[in-house]
């Protein structure tokens, strides 16, 4: 059996003009930018405002280093890794070619050095000696790359270096992109803020970040540039604005003043025409299901996460939620067992849906209550 909670929304701010309810604003067709691959989306609800080719498999040159940054995060995170080890520089790393921080080989750097030599200066030698560092070799961190990828559900990624230099088994996608930076933002926002340094100074070389968005937009604050003969100008940027924040992923531009432009573009277009509110939090009751010869007889259903809605600006009014629970569920119940589903709708177009789940693990109920509660499924049935 199964049964329906509806509640209408009817939030809006005493001082919003009740035009704004009668004229909402028409939302244009995204931009189209110069770009062979792109998408723009939400970065709490998830939800795509634009694309074009993103699922196409593409070189991502220095955007790569974005994965390699979140495995160094994870590894800081697990204690396996902090940021003043000093690392040794190989002469490998030395050696290879493409952007640098110029670290000399056999030199003595600490994981935060080398992880702003990656994250400012796009540099291909702190991106190897980390590598190394961390699994011995680049190739088997390759490995530990793609076995991120594949947990974050990456589907259309594959990594050879960690770098970004070319090679024909080393792609990656415009929304597998998106997928990675969401994880990076959500899971290491201490180490993220790194991605809005404009310039680092190592060696006695200050080099600026290719980033051009941090200079011209003050909301922008990351992501990465890559750029190689084959994957053209790209650019990963996410911007928070007003509490929303909205990530861009252009690739294969013909210039770096283009991939800006690109990214410029879509953002704007997502901040102007849209907006993202947090409807339900995490962890909280937000109604109750049946449950059958369990301990108790009704669970407490709420979310696992935060659950954001994005829709046209000016339409908050007008958003229709409904709860569908389960009340057929038989103990034992896990903790975050899914109990139900809450959906959202606007004109009647559903726009949003995630799952409503148990807030509490509730085991079987004694020999009484299992045998009354099999009666009563009897009867009911």
């Amino acid at each position: 059996m199964r049964s329906s909670l509806f509640c209408l929304f009817f939030l809006l701010l005493t001082f919003v003009s009740p035009v704004s309810a009668i004229d909402p604003v028409q939302i244009p067709a995204p931009p189209e930018v110069s770009a062979k691959a792109y998408i723009l989306a939400d970065h709490n609800s998830g939800r795509v405002l634009a694309e074009s080719n993103a699922d196409q498999r593409l070189e991502p040159a220095s955007l790569t280093k974005i994965m390699t940054a979140y495995v160094i995060f994870r590894e800081l995170a697990k204690g396996s890794l902090k940021l003043d080890t000093m690392v040794t520089v190989s002469e490998k790393a030395w050696r290879t070619e493409g952007s640098r921080m110029f670290a000399q080989v056999g030199a003595q750097i600490s994981v935060e050095n080398l992880l702003k030599g990656m994250i400012v200066q796009s540099g291909n030698d702190a991106s190897v000696a980390l590598a190394e560092h961390v699994a011995g070799d680049e190739t088997v961190f390759a490995q530990v790359m793609n076995q991120n990828a594949e947990r974050l559900g990456m589907k259309n990624t594959h990594y050879k270096n960690s770098m970004g230099l070319p090679d024909p088994e080393h792609y990656t996608t415009a929304r597998d992109l998106l997928t990675l930076t969401n994880a990076l933002i959500e899971e290491f926002p201490e180490y993220y803020k790194w991605h809005s340094i404009k310039e680092f100074l190592f060696n006695g070389i200050k080099q600026t970040n290719r980033n051009r968005l941090l200079w011209i937009d003050s909301t922008v604050d990351g992501v990465k540039t890559g750029h190689t003969d084959g994957a053209g100008y790209c650019l990963v940027a996410s911007a928070l604005r007003d509490g929303m924040r909205l990530v861009s992923v252009v690739l294969n531009t013909k210039s770096d003043k283009e991939r800006a432009q690109a990214n410029q573009t879509l953002l704007n277009y997502g901040f102007h025409f849209y907006e993202t509110k947090l409807l339900y939090k995490a962890n909280e009751k937000l109604t109750e299901a049946r449950i059958w010869k369990g301990e108790v007889s009704m669970a407490e259903v709420g979310l696992m996460k935060d659950f954001y809605v994005t829709f046209p600006r000016g339409q908050y009014q007008s958003l229709k939620a409904s709860m569908e629970v389960n009340n057929s569920t038989v103990a034992p119940v896990n903790q975050n067992d899914k109990l139900g589903s809450i959906k959202v709708v606007l004109n009647d177009q559903m726009i949003a849906q995630t799952d409503l789940v148990s807030l509490k693990p509730i085991p079987e109920g004694g020999l009484f209550r299992r045998a009354f509660d099999s009666l009563q499924l009897m009867f009911k049935k």
